[in-house]
């Protein structure tokens, strides 16, 4: 299996909860893991397939790691690699802005050449607007609602990790 870097960012901890049940179900020892507070934009050269996670704040902000690192992150040449992304929200208090970081990190990720893998349907949702809604009912990524439907969270990371291998393919 080929190496994979899951790249997150998190204030709270959730978001690096999520990252780590995904490890945990694709694979531990292929899985490298980075903290977006100690990530260099060199360490995104050593993965083809890649996966991003981040929370979106407020009135839709990148999560503090993310948003430090941003302008390198739109430097980063993703060309030939294939990217899954996820992102944690609440879609009832930020409805207009669900997770929007998803939205934001990928685009980045279209104009540099890289494809997205693991879109997920906005099934299930109760948002009005999202920037991770490129196409209608349809997120770029795994949408999870820690704050809402923490019930769902093992279920939906279970199916998105069962697709996403199919389209890395691993």
């Amino acid at each position: 299996m080929e190496k994979i870097g899951l790249f997150y960012g998190s204030d709270t901890g959730n978001t690096e909860n999520i990252a780590l049940k995904i490890r945990e179900k694709i694979s531990k020892e292929n899985v490298y893991v980075i903290d977006m507070y100690d990530a260099t934009i060199e360490e995104f050269s050593k993965y083809d397939k890649i996966i991003l996670g981040l929370s979106t704040w407020h009135d839709g902000q990148l999560q503090s790691d993310w948003d430090t690192f941003f302008e390198e992150f739109k430097e980063v040449d993703f060309t030939g690699k294939k990217v899954a992304l996820f992102g944690l929200g609440d879609q009832y208090v930020y409805c207009d802005y669900f997770i929007d970081g998803v939205g934001i990190i990928g685009e980045v990720v279209l104009a540099n050449g890289g494809t997205i893998v693991g879109k997920w349907s906005t099934e299930g949702y109760e948002h009005t607007e999202s920037k991770a809604e490129l196409e209608e009912g349809t997120f770029l990524g795994l949408a999870i609602d820690e704050d809402n439907q923490f019930d769902q969270t093992d279920e939906r990371v279970a199916t998105w990790v069962v697709q996403i291998k199919k389209e890395f393919p691993l």
